[in-house]
């Protein structure tokens, strides 16, 4: 278990989430009319791969509570180390988007009320999905991310090729869930934009903390089934599955 809280970890997952927010909500904001929801979903995972290999060997670059809840469920991370990746998140998320709200301000006509990338369900929905299948589709989307973060990262640093196929499934989560959603699976990404945009995006903000948040310990609880015999130690020795 990483039991380590050196301030090197707390920046690093600062400044990985601040990034994601906004360079992934950035291009939802300020680009989705010329690059549609496939360049979005590219936006998010092309930025998850380069801040894994930039950060993964730092902090296991998580940049997501979601991530981190799961790897401290796997006991892989004490709380103590958990709860500093989460606060670092949380405010690497907040100043994300104020900068990109600073941004986004000084583009004449841009809508940031209600909106700026926010998550959403019924009306704020591009396909009407209810607040059931919302929930449903937030956990097993991120369920699906945590899944694979857990699988193939050695305990916490994503090492090596791990980044891309983090960083693609990221994107293929995006694929699936901006038309239903806006695709949170990050609890501190839906927080930032929320602030910012206010009205039904703060109200319906809990649903896009509380399904990731279950998405992710269900992600840790499935990897102890799938990857019991698994030695997390040997992951990285020739020959070793």
């Amino acid at each position: 278990m990483w039991t380590e809280t050196k301030p090197q970890l707390f920046v690093s997952e600062f400044v990985g989430t601040l990034l994601l927010v906004f360079f992934g909500v950035g291009a939802a904001v300020l680009a989705s009319e010329y690059i549609g929801t496939l360049g979005i979903a590219l936006a998010f995972g092309l930025t998850l791969i380069g801040l894994a290999y930039a950060l993964g060997p730092v902090s296991g670059c998580h940049v997501n509570p979601a991530v981190t809840l799961g790897m401290y469920t796997a006991k892989r991370i004490d709380l103590r180390t958990a709860t500093a990746y989460w606060i670092a998140q949380v405010v690497g998320a907040v100043l994300g988007s104020a900068l990109l709200f600073l941004v986004a301000k000084q583009v004449p006509g841009l809508k940031t009320s209600e909106s700026f990338g926010s998550n959403g369900f019924t009306d704020r929905s591009a396909v009407q999905i209810n607040i059931g299948g919302a929930f449903v589709a937030e956990v097993i989307l991120t369920f699906f991310l945590v899944f694979v973060v857990l699988a193939v990262t050695h305990r916490v640093a994503v090492r090596g090729f791990d980044g891309l196929p983090i960083g693609m499934t990221l994107a293929a989560v995006h694929l699936v869930g901006i038309p239903l959603t806006g695709t949170s699976v990050n609890p501190a990404r839906s927080l930032g934009p929320a602030l910012f945009a206010g009205g039904a995006a703060l109200t319906q903000l809990w649903l896009f903390i509380l399904a990731p948040l279950i998405g992710g310990v269900l992600a840790a609880l499935a990897h102890g089934f799938t990857h019991s015999d698994v030695d997390p130690d040997r992951l990285d020795e020739p020959g070793e599955a």
